[in-house]
Parts: C-alpha cells; sequence; structure tokens
C-alpha cells in the first residue's frame, strides 16, 4: 500500500468523492476486509458494499488482497491501494488553476495555483516513473517560524528572496547538455491553527511584504520538469 496516491482519472476523482465510497476506503485504509465485515460498519447490506467496492477497483483505488472460504462462500478480502489519496487538478482539467495566466507574489490565490500545479506536476512525474520502474529524484522542505513584527516578517522575505536568488543563479546552466530542469516552488503562509480561529492579521510595515501573519512554513520543492526563470531582485 502506497502512503499516499494522486487520483488523475475524474470518472475515479468522482467515485472517490461519494460518501459511502469514501467511507469504504478509509475501513481498507486501516487493512483488509470483505463486504460482509464492511457492511455491518457502514450500515448497508453486502450487496450493496459489495457493488461499491466493484466500482472502487475498477477505478484502481482498491484492489484483491486475498481469498478465504467461509461455510459454502469465498470471500474476496479487499485493501485499499493507498492511505490516502489527493485529486489531482488534472481530473478538472478543463478548469484548472493556471498559475502562469498573472503572477502576484502577495496573492493568496497565486499560492493556491501553484500548489495546484505542484500536485498535478508531481503526480503525473510517480505515475511516469512508477510506469518506468525508475525513482523521482525530489526534495520538499517543511518548517515554522514565529516573526515578532511585520517588519521581521518582510526582512525575511527580502533574505529568501535574496537567498533563493542567488543560488538559483549560482547552479542555473541553460545550456548543459543534457541537463533537466527543476521547477523550484517557495511558499510562506501562516500556520492554520487546530481551532480554526482567524487572527487579526499583523499591520504591515512594509507595503511589499507577503500577506501572511504570524507562524509560517517555508517548503522549498524541486520537482516538475519546467525551466527556472531568472530571480527576481
Amino acid at each position: 500500500m502506497l502512503d499516499v496516491t494522486v487520483i488523475e482519472d475524474a470518472e475515479a476523482a468522482a467515485v472517490s468523492l461519494d460518501p459511502i465510497r469514501a467511507r469504504l476506503l478509509a475501513e481498507l485504509a486501516a487493512g483488509p476486509a470483505s463486504a460482509a465485515m464492511l457492511a455491518g460498519k457502514v450500515g448497508l447490506p453486502r450487496q450493496k458494499v459489495n457493488y461499491h467496492l466493484k466500482t472502487l477497483e475498477r477505478h484502481g483505488l482498491v484492489e484483491l488482497a486475498g481469498e478465504r472460504r467461509k461455510g459454502n462462500v469465498t470471500e474476496r478480502l479487499m485493501r485499499a491501494t493507498a492511505a490516502s489519496y489527493v485529486i489531482s487538478p488534472l481530473a478538472l482539467a478543463a478548469v484548472q488553476p493556471d498559475p502562469d495566466r498573472f503572477r502576484d507574489q502577495l496573492s493568496a490565490r497565486w499560492l493556491l495555483a501553484l500548489g495546484a500545479r505542484l500536485v498535478r506536476d508531481v503526480g503525473s512525474l510517480i505515475t511516469g516513473a512508477a510506469k518506468a520502474r525508475k525513482r523521482l529524484a525530489t526534495f520538499a522542505l517543511d518548517g515554522e517560524v514565529t516573526f515578532a513584527t511585520a517588519a521581521d516578517r518582510a526582512a525575511f522575505i527580502e533574505e529568501l528572496t535574496q537567498g533563493v536568488g542567488a543560488l538559483i543563479r549560482k547552479y542555473h546552466d541553460g545550456d548543459a547538455e543534457g541537463g533537466r530542469d527543476h521547477r523550484i516552488v517557495v511558499a510562506v503562509h501562516p500556520t492554520l491553527r487546530p481551532e480554526s480561529v482567524p487572527e487579526p492579521p499583523m499591520e504591515s510595515a512594509d507595503p511589499g511584504a507577503a500577506p501572511v501573519t504570524a507562524a509560517s512554513p517555508a517548503a522549498v520543492a524541486p520537482a516538475a520538469p519546467a525551466p527556472i526563470p531568472p530571480a527576481q531582485g
């Protein structure tokens, strides 16, 4: 079983979003089970559970884990193909976000579009690497920082921009024969508190500061093959 898999097909996405099937996926992520075993947990007749399992299996969301005899009946034990699932923007290809449509570093929606593209591209790369039986080379950095003031946050953003830009200029070689393009995504956003209570925004001492509030994780993920733009000063 994979830790996470990306659903790229629209029909598979629709199947996974059905509340009953989503519940079945959650149960099967915990361990193999038969339709009869699941029926009592989800409150449905075994025949209906079996119908949903066959639909999930047809779209590659569950798979056969084994069989066992129970009286005169052979039960099929099913398991989820992943512990969790992410739906790729490819499932809504006609309306998927396009971060190249506009570039606004201070826009939370542009950050969301970048995140959606990251899911789409890395999902496609995982699919391609699996078919080629090759390991996909990626890297991600995740952390948190608490800013005492908006001025500190603005200074952090400035240093981060300069530092990443300097690294890009140092290592980028557009003329390298056989070189492989990598995309670099750096994101800074407020940490979501468990109680999900919005905080009042920190007053910005810098009109060009990023629109974030307090503690913010930053992630760097070289993943999808795409040209690396020149660093922005």
